[in-house]
């Protein structure tokens, strides 16, 4: 199973920024973390990181009838972006959002995620775990009898 993993603007300054609500640990090192448990998984990832609402838009398209699963940590860009919305929604591909931080207990405006309206699932608060848990969400699916 081929999955995208798309980090939206600011996740590659983690372990810089705000160390007190994203962790010390640098993106470096959540890439190591998720090529080393997507592999332990049997799962094919491919990771993107952009700064850019176009470019993340544009990965969105290129994943069209390539990957199986898109897990998204679209960051600021979830609670502003309609348009990355659209982009799931236009190449219907199973999509997992997850957070490093709890969004539910952050700031009002952060309580808005427009890709939770699509996503098959959420996992927020949980760091570097959040990302697991979408992982193996799409190894369970892989595993499933009912595939």
């Amino acid at each position: 199973m081929k999955i995208l993993i798309i980090n939206g603007p600011n996740i590659n300054m983690i372990g810089v920024r705000e160390p007190e609500i994203y962790g010390n640990k640098t993106y470096l090192e959540l890439c190591g973390f998720l090529k080393d448990k997507a592999k332990d998984l049997e799962l094919d990832v491919d990771i993107f990181q952009s700064n850019y609402e176009g470019d993340i838009i544009e990965k969105i398209q290129q994943a069209y009838n390539f990957y199986d699963g898109i897990i998204i940590n679209a960051a600021a860009y979830t609670h502003t972006s309609i348009a990355i919305l659209d982009a799931l929604k236009a190449v219907n591909i199973d999509t997992v959002e997850v957070h490093l931080s709890d969004i539910a207990k952050r700031e009002d405006f952060r309580k808005t995620s427009y890709i939770s309206s699509y996503a098959t699932k959420v996992f927020a608060g949980e760091g570097f775990d959040s990302y697991l848990r979408a992982l193996e969400y799409f190894s369970n699916k892989l595993n499933s009898p009912e595939k």
